[in-house]
């Protein structure tokens, strides 16, 4: 069975499932090259790209998932689809059902048996046109079995106009979900509450992880509670023009560059980072009591928050954890496509997830760099040289795992500032690192884990290791890793080939992009990031080769 998933708003992406498998992947981003695209009638490079090389077998069904029930664009994306798809086949709008795309993904990737699957979203499925999903819980059993046992809404406005219809919705919902807890009051969520600080220093409200980084600067004061029994405190927010959410005390304070002498955007970076992940631990400490299960899988926007992934494995040591690596909407149409395909084929196996090398654009650049062995590269790290590398199909997700990643040696101490001079990045934003997986726990507090292959959770650096990587070491004494084994040879022989060298099984890896663009792509676009950037290797890992500018 063929799925076809789309997924068309921001972070726009394509998929299709195959037999329950990951057949392509792509994001829009990577082909327009404008970062966390969306789709548009103007706008359908990656879709069409589907439908143009993708149709040589039928398409069994077409699975439409954006937050946006009977948007415009929804309805005529179908007319467009059934123009264009060569078959006949069943069109799906899953629209209504925003976080159970979130969670069914998060799921089937999990490796798990049963779990219960939290999604964490800015903007959910739209109810009705009066109030969004912002938190969910799920039961999640195979074959495709998503018992909804908790629903947060936030409230496109509340006050005396609108109180007695979002009663009405809210006691609707509540009678067609008996067995789940319900709550809509306020008009914000959790995830808002966050971009409170992110619109405070001038961000667009989808880059929260710049927040993360800023709060780690920040001090604990004496603060405003910005939940008052587990809901937002609507009384210390406001609402601009727009979605975006501001915090009432500081609405002359919005600033584009965060000055380093000035600790007030760093402590409310550190207050909504602390708040908002004490109200997660809330949540999952309160289902995971009362449903006995100990498998948790993380999804939506809010779970690549690293700092907080850190907080729920520190706090519940006996939870099993999965934090899914596409948690934002790109992995929405991955997450629709199972779902359909689960519940038609009744399909039981588990198909964990082992990595994210599958954004899929075919390459027809040929390349004539010089012969080079891993070993060569190695050596090139560590006279402080920065490897770009390129190899194979690039990383679904936001975080570079190896294959479209940056290297430096993370043992220099002006690392940032070095590696900043391609990145281009603000001066509070850290930089994480790849480590030989065996190596792991000689270097990080690693709570028990053995692992963590996806870059999801932040780790606490070791105190006897503090100087011998500080080019990765945030202001706490973190840092966000990729443990690395043999299932990614090419970086895997790199970690093992600089220990030799320097006894140091650690490299920084950031993307390999420039701030504000998407992933590189294709070759074609590594050599021309490569080409006008300061990156002094450009490495071909499959092909053996490397471009150099001396």
């Amino acid at each position: 069975m063929r799925i076809l998933g789309i997924s068309p708003y921001h972070d726009a992406s394509v998929c299709i499932v195959e037999n329950g498998k990951i057949k392509y992947f792509s994001k829009q981003e990577r082909l327009t090259k404008i970062k966390k695209d969306s789709l548009s009638e103007i706008s359908l490079d990656v879709l069409d790209y589907v439908l143009n090389n993708y149709q040589n077998k039928p398409i069994n069904k077409v699975v439409i998932c954006s937050p946006t029930p009977n948007s415009e664009f929804v309805e005529w994306l179908q007319i467009y689809l059934i123009k264009k798809i060569k078959n006949d086949c069943q069109i799906i709008n899953f629209c209504e059902n925003h976080h159970l795309a979130h969670a069914s993904l998060s799921f089937y990737n999990s490796g798990f048996k049963k779990s219960l699957c939290l999604v964490i979203d800015r903007n959910g499925a739209l109810i009705e046109n009066k109030m969004r999903e912002s938190e969910s819980f799920f039961i999640a059993e195979y074959p495709c079995k998503f018992t909804p046992i908790y629903k947060n809404y936030y409230l496109k406005n509340k006050g005396e106009k609108y109180d007695v219809d979002n009663h009405k919705l809210i006691a609707q919902l509540k009678k067609e979900n008996k067995d789940c807890e319900i709550y809509g009051d306020s008009t914000l969520n959790i995830t808002k509450v966050y971009e409170s600080a992110t619109t405070l220093i001038g961000q667009n409200i989808l880059e929260n992880g710049k927040t993360m980084g800023l709060s780690a600067y920040g001090k604990d004061k004496t603060f405003n509670n910005l939940f008052v029994n587990h809901q937002p405190n609507d009384n210390l927010f406001f609402h601009y023009i727009g979605s975006e959410v501001g915090y009432k005390d500081y609405i002359k304070e919005q600033i584009k560059e965060v000055p380093k002498n000035k600790y007030l955007y760093a402590d409310y970076a550190f207050q909504v980072q602390k708040q908002t992940q004490e109200e997660v631990l809330y949540l999952v400490k309160k289902y995971t009591d009362k449903t006995g299960i100990k498998n948790v899988c993380l999804s939506g926007g809010y779970a690549l928050n690293v700092v907080t992934n850190e907080f729920l494995i520190k706090n519940l040591p006996n939870i099993n954890f999965y934090f899914e690596p596409l948690s934002d909407d790109s992995g929405t149409s991955i997450g629709a496509a199972f779902y359909i395909y689960r519940k038609i084929t009744k399909d039981k196996k588990i198909y964990k997830l082992k990595n994210t090398f599958f954004n899929h654009v075919k390459d027809n650049f040929k390349v004539k760099g010089k012969k080079c062995d891993v070993s060569k590269i190695a050596k090139l790290l560590s006279e402080q040289k920065i490897v770009a590398v390129y190899n194979g199909l690039a990383e679904a997700g936001p975080r570079a795992l190896g294959n479209r990643s940056i290297l430096f040696d993370a043992r220099n101490e002006k690392a940032k500032e070095i590696v900043n001079k391609i990145k281009k990045r603000e001066w509070y934003r850290p930089f994480a690192c790849s480590v030989s997986e065996e190596y792991a726990k000689d270097y990080f507090n690693m709570y028990n884990l053995k692992k963590s292959p996806f870059m999801t959770i932040s780790f606490p650096v070791l105190k006897n290791k503090l100087n011998i990587i500080p080019g990765v070491v945030h202001v706490d004494n973190s840092c966000r890793i990729q443990t690395v084994d043999k299932s990614i040879p090419h970086l895997y022989e790199l970690l093992t080939q600089f220990k030799k060298i320097t006894n140091v099984p650690i490299l920084l890896n950031t993307s390999f992009n420039i701030a504000g663009d998407p992933l590189v792509e294709s070759i074609e676009d590594a050599i021309k990031t490569f080409q006008k950037t300061d990156i002094d290797v450009l490495w071909f890992p499959k092909l053996k080769k490397v471009f150099t500018k001396h």
